[in-house]
Parts: structure tokens; sequence; C-alpha cells
């Protein structure tokens, strides 16, 4: 059967981010005297339009810093969450306060560091997650140049891919639906377009 040529339709993919651990050094800051306010009497759920500035958990701009027990010890941790994202974009050691009980509390200035940081992060994982789900190949044939797409849609019920050939022009010749873990390679790209287009499984 010979794949028929149509209109990619573009679709945003929903991503989430894995949690990040690593270590994260930020400015030091006056410690205060007083003992901290545990976290968890605090059940708000910020926003853009509004400013959480607690020792233990301070949101701006998007982004929520929250300091929490280590579980691997009996130190703290800091996570930080961007606003609509279900897990953590990082999540690292944070230091203890003076009294070696508490942790230190949160400021602007550690703030912004840990949004540079967890930025930064989300960044290198978008790129590494973009070079994974799209793929491109250039064929050179005698008679034209073609560049053959391998896109896939990470569904979670039914995941798939779609095999695509464009010329020069970037007019699109033919598409096929093929499965996620169809092997895209140059040899198979070419094998492709030498069989007409026919659906390559």
């Amino acid at each position: 059967m010979r794949c028929k040529a149509n209109s990619i339709t573009i679709r945003s993919l929903n991503i989430l981010y894995p949690k990040a651990v690593m270590s994260v050094t930020v400015p030091d800051s006056t410690d205060l005297s007083h003992d901290l306010p545990d976290d968890s009497s605090s059940d708000m759920t910020p926003n853009d339009d509004v400013k959480i500035q607690e020792p233990r958990l301070w949101s701006e701009k998007g982004w929520t810093a929250r300091v929490i027990k280590n579980e691997d010890d009996e130190g703290w941790a800091v996570a930080m969450i961007k606003d609509g994202e279900p897990e953590p974009a990082l999540v690292g050691p944070w230091t203890m306060g003076r009294d070696k009980k508490n942790p230190k509390p949160l400021d602007g200035t550690a703030f912004r560091t840990l949004v540079k940081t967890a930025s930064e992060v989300l960044r290198r994982h978008e790129q590494a997650l973009h070079a994974i789900l799209h793929k491109i190949i250039f064929v050179n044939l005698a008679t034209a140049d073609i560049r053959v797409s391998f896109d896939i849609v990470p569904d979670e019920d039914n995941p798939y891919a779609l095999l695509s050939a464009h010329d020069a022009d970037n007019l699109e010749l033919a598409q096929c639906r093929v499965s996620a873990g169809f092997k895209f390679s140059k040899a198979s790209a070419t094998a492709w377009i030498e069989n007409d287009y026919r659906h390559p499984e």
C-alpha cells in the first residue's frame, strides 16, 4: 500500500520534566535566629499574580522554591517547581542554618540563582527530548534530493511516529504512520523512497 501524501498536523507535546538532582551553590544570606515554620503548614497554590516570600517557600514569576526534608539523610533539600508542571525541574541539597538544625532561610538572591539553574536544566532537557523525538535524514538521489523526517508522537497509550518525505522545495511527497520503534536510518529512508513510498512495515 502506497503512503498517501497529506499535510502534517503540528501537535504540541505535553513534556514532563523528570526530577533533576544536583548540587546547587547559592550566595550566602543572613540566617534568621528564630525557628522556622514547618513547611507542611503551608497549603497555598502559588501563581504568577501572587508572591510568596517565606523562609521555606518562595514563589514569584512562574517559579516556586520549596525547602524540604532530604529523604536520603538528616539534611535539607530545595525543590524548584515551574508553575503548571507536576514534577520539580530541580532538586538539590540545601544549606543548614547556624543552629545546625533548621535550614537556611530562602531569600531573593538565592531564589534568583535557583531559577537560573532550574531554567538551564529544563532547556537542556527540552533539547535532548527534541533530538530523540524528531530526526531528519537527507537522501541524495540522481534525480532529486529528498528530506526524510521521522517524528515520534509520545502518546501514553499508543505512541507512534510519522515518516514523511519532502523535496528541495519543501513540497510533501508522502507521509506514513509507523510504529515508534521503527528503525529510522539512511538505509531505511532510501529503501522507502526507492519502493515508491509504500508503507515500510
